[in-house]
């Protein structure tokens, strides 16, 4: 909020000028649409809006993590406690990224993955741990959260969350769930491109920041390529105590009560 309070109107305009011009933008057309007229419309919505020098390159890398951090965050609006859970991941569409994304299948894709069957179904400790990769351009994380159960504790799912990691690293992925990674990929892009909304997003991405919407086509293929090996080696080497960050969010308790009700 600093920087936003700081910026001038002058701040903006430049801002707006810089990036939100035609040569810094990409538009996907997605249907059954007649390609003459609708790039005649596109040139004419488009073509009159002057092209801007290009914007600087972003260096977006970061320096490592060396050690964990930790921190716990009362919520007026929690009902509940939540453990989060995020370990800095490369960069999307790198081969160790596609392995990510099968550990997370493995760790929290349905009600056979590792997560369900250890906290919710043996120990009842959350109802919907979740694992993920985010979408960001540049270094990702890799992220766990999940809800404390009533009458549970957030050190127990901490607990739990890190020993099926561990599990991950040392015990055999099963051949059943890497298929099953390459069926929810072969799903997920089926599916995404049946919506034309979904297919314009997907290759607007691609090309705006890849230069490269036919990677569209390559989401299944570089899913298929992932290794069980591939997996417990981006385990070893990702999800380490001193590349985590752990955030405990817990229901701060009304004003005027007594107690932590943590």
């Amino acid at each position: 909020m600093a920087d936003l309070n700081a910026a001038s109107v002058e701040d903006v305009a430049s801002f707006f000028k810089t990036y939100y011009a035609p040569n810094n933008a990409v538009i996907a057309i997605v249907g059954d649409v007649d390609t003459k007229t609708t790039i005649e419309k596109v040139r004419h919505a488009f073509g009159p809006i002057p092209s801007q020098p290009q914007p600087p390159q972003m260096d977006l890398t970061e320096p490592p993590q060396r050690a964990e951090r930790r921190a716990t965050v009362d919520d007026a609006l929690a009902r509940l406690p939540r453990v989060s859970i995020v370990y800095k991941v490369p960069p999307r569409l790198t081969p160790d990224d596609d392995a990510i994304q099968v550990l997370s299948t493995v760790l929290s894709s349905g009600r056979s993955s590792r997560l369900y069957q250890s906290l919710v179904r043996r120990q009842q400790l959350s109802p919907n741990p979740v694992a993920f990769r985010d979408s960001s351009v540049g270094p990702g994380l890799f992220g766990i959260e999940a809800t404390v159960s009533p009458g549970k504790t957030a050190e127990a799912v901490e607990k739990a969350v890190f020993e099926e990691i561990e599990r991950v690293k040392t015990a055999p992925i099963e051949p059943w769930e890497l298929e099953k990674a390459r069926a929810n990929a072969k799903r997920t892009t089926v599916s995404g491109l049946t919506s034309s909304l979904t297919r314009a997003n997907w290759l607007t991405d691609f090309a705006a920041n890849f230069k490269d919407p036919n990677l569209v086509n390559q989401r299944v293929d570089r899913i298929v390529r992932v290794t069980a090996a591939d997996v417990q080696r981006v385990a070893k080497t990702y999800l380490t105590a001193e590349n985590r960050t752990v955030v405990i969010v817990v229901p701060k308790p009304p004003a005027g009560t007594k107690g932590d009700a943590r």
